[in-house]
């Protein structure tokens, strides 16, 4: 509650200062973000109204919010797409975006609000979130993604990052590829040379994202390879069967990585222009400067890191049941641990042993399945109505091509 106030007095105080468009700024300009484990999360106000968005460089356009932010009245609709498929939504016309005490320029047919009905944010990111704020809001600036110090930094048109002397080692300059006209587009390369197209996208919350018949293509796992352990993913679109993939050695974006693991989709991409995108498991190490106009992208590796190795996992996927007001086991990993222990899909999620669990929300939710190998999580469930209780050893769930 803290935390949210203190969001929405600062946004008031920042609405009261003296509105200065972007396009005019002399000098850097700060906006200070939060950060949950997966999110950057933003104070910003539309149309009037002070609303706090996660930051997704994947959503081309400016912002979506919950349709119960009343942004005005629904004048026009979207087809949006993710990793799988696509779909409609209601729009509404966005007259005035800040951040902070920037006014923020929009212009053009995709200068609209997108309304998502039902969307639970905040229960998704731990913090108080009533949407999504897209790329478009920083397309035409020179904006630093400043992870270490929690922050915007847009800077003047004249400052210009491509006279900055990279030294491979800490400091990376890399170039924008053409093909990402509404999309961070940046090439990908395998140890073999292979190149895949991947879209940096800070709202991905996994380290990186492609499709089974990519690696097939770039000689990683082919197709006639089956994984021994598949879970599910949830996107926009719905649920799709995934699995995790330890890659081998790769260039990500210029930046040299020994090893990584990386979540597949399985199923084609819904798009034949990109791979996948690489995500916040990624750029959190990272301070990020765009510069769109120029097509060049600025990464500053301040953590020393390139990745982290993931957690282990119980091998189970609930999702909350509104009706019931309870978390329902939907998928078992075969093999995994609570595969193991007799778990079953239908199976009522009660709580980890006698800690009660309310709508935490899908994300947070599947990290309380994870942690270090060999972890035991005490389960109290239900199956027809009749409680049980066991217990489950986490165990790593990544496939070795």
């Amino acid at each position: 509650m803290l935390t949210i106030l203190g969001a929405f007095v600062l946004g008031q105080s920042a609405a009261k200062a003296q509105t200065v468009p972007v396009k005019d700024i002399t000098a850097p300009v700060e906006v200070p973000f939060r950060t949950s484990e997966t999110a950057i999360i933003v104070d910003a106000e539309v149309n009037g109204k002070l609303v706090s968005l996660m930051f997704d460089t994947g959503f081309s356009g400016y912002v979506t919010c919950d349709a119960g932010i009343n942004l005005g009245k629904p004048d026009g609709k979207m087809s949006l797409r993710d990793f799988v498929g696509s779909f409609e939504v209601d729009t509404v016309k966005i007259k005035s975006l800040k951040l902070g005490n920037m006014s923020i320029p929009v212009a053009g047919t995709d200068a609209a609000a997108v309304l998502r009905p039902g969307e639970d944010n905040s229960s998704s990111y731990g913090q108080h979130c009533d949407g999504i704020m897209g790329y478009a809001v920083i397309s035409q600036n020179i904006t630093e993604i400043n992870f270490e110090k929690k922050k915007f930094i847009f800077y003047p048109k004249n400052y210009d990052i491509t006279t900055k002397k990279p030294d491979g080692v800490k400091t990376f300059l890399t170039k924008l590829l053409p093909t990402g006209h509404d999309s961070l587009e940046m090439l990908v390369k395998t140890e073999a040379g292979k190149s895949l197209i991947l879209a940096l996208d800070t709202g991905n919350s996994f380290y990186a994202t492609t499709h089974k018949d990519v690696l097939d293509r770039v000689g990683v796992m082919p197709l006639s390879k089956k994984p021994t352990f598949v879970s599910q993913s949830f996107v926009a679109s719905g649920a799709v069967d995934s699995y995790s993939v330890r890659m081998p050695k790769m260039s990500i974006f210029g930046i040299p990585v020994e090893s990584s693991v990386w979540d597949i989709i399985d199923l084609p991409s819904s798009s034949a222009e990109g791979d996948g995108t690489v995500g916040f498991g990624f750029l959190k190490n990272f301070n990020v400067t765009v510069d769109y106009q120029r097509r060049r992208v600025w990464f500053e590796n301040f953590t020393g890191k390139t990745h982290d190795e993931p957690d282990s996992e119980a091998g189970m996927v609930c999702v909350w049941e509104p009706k019931g007001k309870n978390w329902v086991v939907v998928y078992i990993v075969k093999g995994g641990p609570a595969e193991k222990v007799g778990i079953k899909r239908g199976d009522v999620f009660l709580g980890f042993g006698t800690e009660d669990v309310g709508n935490i929300g899908y994300a947070r939710m599947r990290k309380r399945f994870e942690g270090p190998e060999g972890t035991e999580l005490k389960m109290t469930l239900s199956r027809k109505g009749e409680i049980y209780r066991t217990s489950v050893k986490l165990a790593p769930l990544v496939n070795v091509p």
